[in-house]
């Protein structure tokens, strides 16, 4: 049964990213121009809307000289900062396509992402520019195509001398380029899907794809140009890029800007800045429920946690809530919905649907689009319960926030949205009598015992609520018998004692016999992607 979004229809302008986010900023006399924008936290340096926008333009008229333009893409390897911003909406600005990549990636990582987006130029900082020189050169980009932000540039000494840096490029003063592209179909960002069961494929988002998100999620966050918002999430990821950066900066509201995660530095940001808002994935919640530091930090100007990228378990979310004495709310979305597709308000629900959506739940199907939920095994439609929660079916989204495909994979794109335009997220969940929706888990990782499903990540919620587990992973692995069992790896907090034995006790007096974890083993670090999802194949395969 197919259940429509709530929540009130929303106005999507046919406009590109550039022109949806800064076009109400052409008045040079608005005062919103002086507000600051942009704070990068480590240097505290500050760039107001009026910089930023001007440099976004010069940005894009420095990669029109160099010949970039619609039909390009240009790649974008760097950790959140207001070069970021600048770089990635001049990219845009200037019609090309941006290929994000993601920060951790090897060079054999990069050359494969450059080779395959068919990227001419790649854009990066100093830090990152070893696996970046040696990337570039893999996938056939000169030293002029590279262009190193902060480096010496193409006449300096030292590390990333002979690459051009931005004082380079930007010296010309070219004004931005007037260019002509249909936004329903024309290709703003190119991010690669994260891999957690498989190999990365290039996510096709045209300039419809990210205006419609951020039209349908900024109503419903009720974000507000006094907001401030600490941006750790990464910019290079389609969480951050949309939920943070774009809809941010469509907001009018500061964002203030860390380049990684590190939680003393998080907190302390908080508390400098009085930030009103913070974007996280569920490991951060471990850390904000358990760790000693949290309580040496004045957090009380936090109003909203929103937690995404991965399933929130609510008494992990409960904790961080009383904790912080604030609201956490969760949403629900992937590379290819833009990324959102359920949310849950920042006031839980109570202005439109005048209650508070369970912590459990990831929230109701944003505006313009529809949901249905679909046995995975029969392909029947599941119906709405009268009360309660429904049987556990594949979520199908159906929405403008849906790409335009794979890049170079029919295949995989047919295997993904179907002829009717539904797009099948891969993921299980439920849905109650409100229309709310509660994500079960990947389809692909359920484990399979003796005929029962068990999903990894109902495990993985129990095993954080023992006080000893500072964090845990669950995948399916053979016994010895050939049978698919449970397999815990954990992360003790400092000076557990915990065993084995103590674990998959702990867990066996909380879950039905079929359930059980079978096996445990202790490591140092849960693997995770930028954004926050536990890679389990690198668990399967370690």
């Amino acid at each position: 049964m197919t259940f429509s979004s709530p929540f009130p229809e929303v106005d999507i302008p046919t406009a590109s990213v550039y022109d949806y986010l800064f076009s109400g900023l052409s008045d040079p006399d608005d005062p919103v121009l002086d507000r600051v924008a942009l704070i990068d936290a480590k240097s505290g340096r500050q760039t107001t809307y009026r910089e930023m926008v001007a440099r976004i333009d010069s940005f894009a008229g420095a990669l029109a000289a160099r010949g970039v333009g619609v039909g390009d893409v240009v790649g974008l390897l760097a950790p959140n900062s207001s070069a970021f911003a600048v770089a990635f909406h001049g990219i845009l600005r200037a019609g090309a396509t941006a290929t994000t990549i993601n920060a951790l990636f090897t060079a054999k990582d990069i050359a494969k992402q450059l080779t395959d987006s068919r990227a001419r130029t790649l854009i990066t900082v100093t830090p990152l520019l070893a696996q970046a020189r040696e990337g570039a050169a893999l996938a056939g980009l000169s030293d002029e195509d590279v262009i190193v932000l902060d480096g010496p540039g193409r006449d300096g000494s030292g590390d990333g001398a002979g690459h051009p840096n931005a004082a380079d490029i930007l010296a010309p003063g070219t004004p931005a380029p007037q260019v002509n592209f249909a936004p329903s179909s024309h290709l703003a960002v190119l991010p690669y899907s994260s891999g957690t069961t498989g190999n990365p494929k290039g996510v096709m988002l045209t300039h419809r794809n990210l205006v419609a998100n951020v039209a349908q999620i900024r109503p419903l966050h009720g974000m507000e140009p006094d907001d401030v918002v600490l941006a750790v999430l990464p910019f290079f990821h389609i969480y951050g890029m949309t939920v943070l950066l774009n809809a941010a900066l469509h907001a009018r509201a500061r964002l203030v800007i860390m380049p990684s995660f590190d939680l003393g530095d998080f907190l302390g940001n908080i508390a400098e800045h009085r930030c009103t808002i913070a974007f996280i994935a569920p490991p951060v919640a471990v850390a904000l429920a358990k760790h000693p530091l949290v309580d040496d930090h004045d957090l009380s100007s936090l109003q909203v946690v929103m937690s995404g990228a991965a399933p929130l378990d609510a008494d992990l979310g409960h904790a961080v809530a009383k904790r912080l004495d604030c609201k956490v709310v969760q949403g629900y979305g992937m590379s290819e919905l833009s990324p959102v597709s359920h949310i849950t308000p920042f006031d839980g629900g109570r202005l439109n649907m005048h209650d508070d959506a369970p912590l459990a739940s990831v929230g109701w199907t944003v505006s313009n689009a529809a949901s249905k939920l679909v046995d995975p095994e029969t392909g029947a439609e599941i119906e709405i319960p009268d009360e309660g929660l429904s049987k556990t079916g594949e979520l199908w989204f159906k929405g403008p926030n849906v790409m335009a495909g794979y890049l170079n994979n029919e295949e995989a794109t047919k295997e993904t949205i179907d002829e009717d335009g539904w797009l099948h997220t891969g993921d299980l969940a439920q849905i109650d009598d409100r229309g709310l929706v509660y994500i079960v888990d990947r389809l692909k990782e359920l484990i399979k015992y003796k005929g029962y499903q068990v999903p990894p990540a109902e495990l993985e919620a129990v095993l954080l609520s023992h006080p000893d587990i500072a964090d845990a992973a669950v995948v399916g692995v053979r016994d010895e018998e050939g049978e698919e069992v449970p397999k815990a790896f954990v992360v003790t907090q400092a000076n557990s004692e915990l065993t084995e034995t103590d674990v998959i006790e702990f867990v066996a007096g909380q879950v039905a016999p079929y359930k059980k974890v079978r096996k445990v083993e202790f490591i140092d670090a849960i693997p995770k992607s930028a954004s926050g999802k536990i890679l389990r194949k690198d668990l399967r395969t370690g």
